[in-house]
C-alpha cells in the first residue's frame, strides 16, 4: 500500500550511479560498500547525499582533485563503541594545497569553488562510515 509520504524514505541503494570522471573506478578487491544514495534522479528536487562502509581492504585512492559550484559536507566516522572518536583508521583528504591525515571521527565543509581531494583511504582497522552531500542536485 503506497503511502503519502513514504516515497521520501530511501532505503536502497542505487545501482546506476553514472559519477563524474574525476570519480575513480572502484578496484575489483575493493571492500566497500554503497549503503544509500540520493539525488534529483531518486526523488525530484532531493539534494545529493552519498552513504558508504569502508572495510577492511578499501584501502585506495577513491576521488581525484576537483571542485563543486555548490558547498560540500563530507564525513568519516569510526565505529568503535568505546572509542567513538577513533576513526578506527587512516584517511588522506586534500583542501586546496594542504595534505590532512584523518585519524578521529571528523566532519569537513567544503566551501564552493574549493579544490579538495585527493581523497584516499589509506587504512582500515575497523569499519569507517563515510557520508558526503551537497544542495546540488546531482554530484559533478
Amino acid at each position: 500500500m503506497e503511502t503519502k509520504y513514504g516515497k521520501y524514505i530511501i532505503r536502497a541503494g542505487q545501482a546506476d550511479v553514472e559519477l563524474p570522471s574525476w570519480r575513480l573506478e572502484r578496484k575489483p578487491t575493493d571492500a566497500s560498500t554503497r549503503l544509500l544514495w540520493l539525488d534529483d534522479d531518486v526523488i525530484k528536487g532531493a539534494f545529493y547525499v552519498e552513504c558508504v562502509w569502508y572495510w577492511k581492504g578499501s584501502e585506495q585512492s577513491i576521488v581525484e582533485a576537483h571542485t563543486h559550484p555548490f558547498d560540500e559536507v563530507i564525513t568519516f566516522f569510526g565505529s568503535n563503541p568505546e572509542d567513538p572518536q577513533d576513526l578506527c583508521g587512516e584517511v588522506e583528504i586534500w583542501l586546496d594545497d594542504e595534505k590532512y591525515i584523518l585519524t578521529k571521527s571528523s566532519l569537513l565543509f567544503v566551501p564552493k569553488g574549493l579544490k579538495h581531494c585527493p581523497l584516499i583511504i589509506r587504512r582500515v582497522d575497523r569499519p569507517i562510515f563515510h557520508f558526503t552531500t551537497g544542495p546540488g542536485g546531482k554530484y559533478g
